[in-house]
């Protein structure tokens, strides 16, 4: 692998300096940036800048995490679980995030609902026989082996809630209908023909971040100010699970190498906007834009198959941007749609949804 040329500047830009004629970094005398090695040694990292990217808890915003081990392989899924009564919201997080990417909204939606949030293979604290394998069908039976396992043949009121990748294996498990109980499908940022139509800048744009972290508050920082957040805090929790230290070069790196997996990254939206419609339960579709939309869903939406919700002001990640909104809408979905703990409630009636 290629060495870590970028980390020795990221080390070095712990703080920015401006000088009395407007330019960031310059020395003033010479013209040299005062970060060049040849000006001045790095740096320690200042109290305030550690404690504004410090890492935060899940405990502050979930109330448990547990590891299911799946029967009959070796495949263990992390998940995260706040709540305790109503209807379950089942998260699927991106590629390259990890299951406390809707540790903030999970906070505000545990009051209304429970919350499971699981890392898929490769990501966060899951460990699997093969993490690299992220194609449509393996993270589908993940998904349904980890329901299985928690819930057995009787699972509660389920609904999927899945963004960018884990929008599409949510579509994708739902389109199955095997699901016991499935009451809902909600899908963040993700739409077949943008979604396609990114695939061949994809290794472009992942090779252009930033690779390796001197700390992970850096990673933090890089994240909100260079990386694909906006939300401070949602950054300090997430963040850190999608890191691992890397001994040979003594810095922190991706925990995902997502640059491996592309064979399977048609796989994953292909079809989908069809898929989707095809769903035979409510729907809810989140953008951060309207340009997304293509011309299937638009006339889907059109003939009131979906709700869609334009968030604006907010980037891809929109339950990490905008925690509050998102579970706000989250919420509203369920009572929308009256879904109880074991299925659709409507008043005078019980229906347990199949």
């Amino acid at each position: 692998m290629e060495s870590p040329s970028n980390l020795s500047a990221l080390e070095e830009e712990t703080e920015e300096v401006e000088t009395d004629d407007g330019r960031e970094g310059e020395d003033k005398l010479g013209g040299q940036s005062v970060f060049s090695p040849a000006s001045i040694p790095p740096r320690p990292a200042s109290q305030s800048f550690l404690k504004k990217y410090a890492p935060l808890q899940w405990s502050d915003y979930f109330d448990k995490e547990d590891d299911v081990r799946v029967p009959g392989s070796d495949n263990i899924f992390h998940v995260y679980m706040a709540g305790s009564g109503g209807p379950v919201v089942f998260c699927l997080h991106g590629g390259g995030y990890s299951g406390l990417s809707f540790a903030l909204s999970a906070g505000k939606i545990k009051d209304k609902s429970r919350v499971l949030a699981m890392d898929f293979r490769g990501h966060g604290k899951s460990v699997t026989d093969d993490d690299l394998d992220l194609s449509i069908e393996t993270l589908c039976n993940d998904v349904l082996a980890v329901l299985k396992t928690l819930y057995g043949d009787s699972p509660p009121a389920v609904i999927l809630v899945g963004h960018s990748m884990g929008g599409s294996v949510a579509v994708h498990v739902a389109a199955k209908k095997v699901l016991p109980n499935l009451c809902g499908l909600v899908v963040i940022d993700v739409v077949e023909g943008t979604a396609m139509a990114s695939l061949v800048h994809m290794q472009k744009i992942l090779s252009s971040r930033m690779q390796y972290f001197p700390s992970v508050e850096k990673a933090i920082e890089w994240s909100v100010k260079g990386g694909p957040l906006r939300n401070v805090e949602s950054a300090r929790v997430s963040i850190p699970s999608t890191l691992e230290y890397d001994n040979s070069k003594k810095c922190y790196a991706y925990r995902t190498p997502l640059e491996k997996t592309e064979k399977y990254w048609k796989g994953w939206y292909e079809g989908l906007s069809e898929m989707f419609l095809s769903c035979p339960v409510p729907k809810l579709l989140l953008l951060a834009g309207t340009d997304r939309l293509d011309r299937s869903l638009t006339i889907g939406q059109m003939q009131g198959k979906f709700q869609m919700v334009v968030v604006r002001h907010t980037g891809h990640a929109i339950q990490e941007d905008v925690p509050d909104e998102f579970a706000s809408l989250i919420i509203n979905f369920i009572s929308r749609n009256r879904i109880g703990p074991n299925g659709v409630e409507i008043p005078g009636l019980f229906k347990r949804t199949q």
